[in-house]
């Protein structure tokens, strides 16, 4: 019988051999039909194979967040610094204009709110595959409960997602969630991404934590780590930095990019070390740059 650490307590991550890509570059999508890698290639950019996401979905459990009372007002300007929109149905049918050329990541499930203790006790379909591809969604995003009670059946909607996702072509995101009790380390990490893509993720939204580059290897899928909450702006590059060095392809900020003193400045620092390699202290500049000019 299967324990939680794999029977032996050896590992070997083999972090100097890249894994196999053939003739496509998104990490795990070599195999895929042709529209899928279509989508995925607006999802990552072809020149850094790497992605700048920019979340703006907190509303769904915690209402009009700080820095998001007016998305219409907050989210258009940072179109042009992002590669993709990660957002709910009913916001980025009210608050995002079709015209943008930009990747949509579609969050397609309901949790419980903030009002309750454990959001994982609640959850089930928010936007069905039809209404996916009705918003020409390019990705969509399933929240997972890894280690809480609502474990199995995050897992049943992730499972029932990623199926859809694969009969119709469409990219299907698995986030981890971490709530109050949950340990944020290197084992839960690596537990939990592989998981997820073991289930039929295309991409996981997981954390930076010590020891990332093991989780990165041992997930056979792209990682793009998630922003958490909002930090000093030098802190926030340093953990893309750190996490893009060792093997994340993207982050998905969406507080330390809108709850910024300059969020349009914020987003292209951000940009400038998950697609050119900057390092923390120089996107800081660019940040600083914009912010003044």
């Amino acid at each position: 019988m299967a324990d939680n650490i794999g029977n032996k307590a050896a590992h070997d991550y083999h972090l100097d051999i890249p894994q196999v890509q053939e003739g496509f570059f998104v990490k795990g999508a070599s195999h895929c039909d042709w529209g899928m890698k279509n989508r995925m290639a607006r999802l990552f950019d072809p020149k850094s194979g790497n992605t700048v996401m920019l979340a703006f979905d907190h509303g769904y459990i915690m209402g009009p967040t700080a820095g998001l009372e007016r998305i219409d007002l907050v989210i258009p300007p940072l179109i042009p610094h992002v590669n993709v929109l990660m957002g709910t149905k009913g916001v980025i049918r009210s608050c995002v204009s079709p015209a943008n050329q930009v990747a949509k990541c579609v969050r397609v499930t309901y949790d419980t709110t903030v009002l309750f203790d454990e959001m994982s006790n609640g959850g089930g379909f928010a936007c069905d595959m039809e209404n996916a591809i009705r918003m020409n969604a390019d990705c969509v995003a399933v929240q997972t409960f890894i280690g809480a009670p609502g474990e199995s059946r995050s897992l049943e909607l992730l499972c029932r997602t990623a199926d859809a996702g694969t009969r119709y072509g469409i990219p299907t995101l698995g986030v981890v969630a971490v709530g109050k009790q949950m340990e944020r380390t290197e084992k839960f990490f690596q537990l939990a991404t592989r998981v997820l893509a073991e289930n039929g993720a295309n991409l996981v939204k997981s954390y930076y934590c010590d020891g990332f580059e093991r989780v990165a290897a041992a997930c056979p899928v792209p990682i793009v780590i998630a922003g958490g909450k909002k930090l000093p702006e030098l802190e926030a590059l340093e953990i893309a930095y750190k996490a893009i060095q060792e093997g994340a392809h993207g982050v998905d900020m969406g507080r330390n990019i809108f709850q910024s003193d300059c969020p349009a400045g914020m987003a292209q620092a951000i940009g400038k070390v998950v697609h050119e390699g900057y390092t923390p202290q120089q996107a800081y500049e660019v940040y600083e740059t914009v912010k003044h000019a």
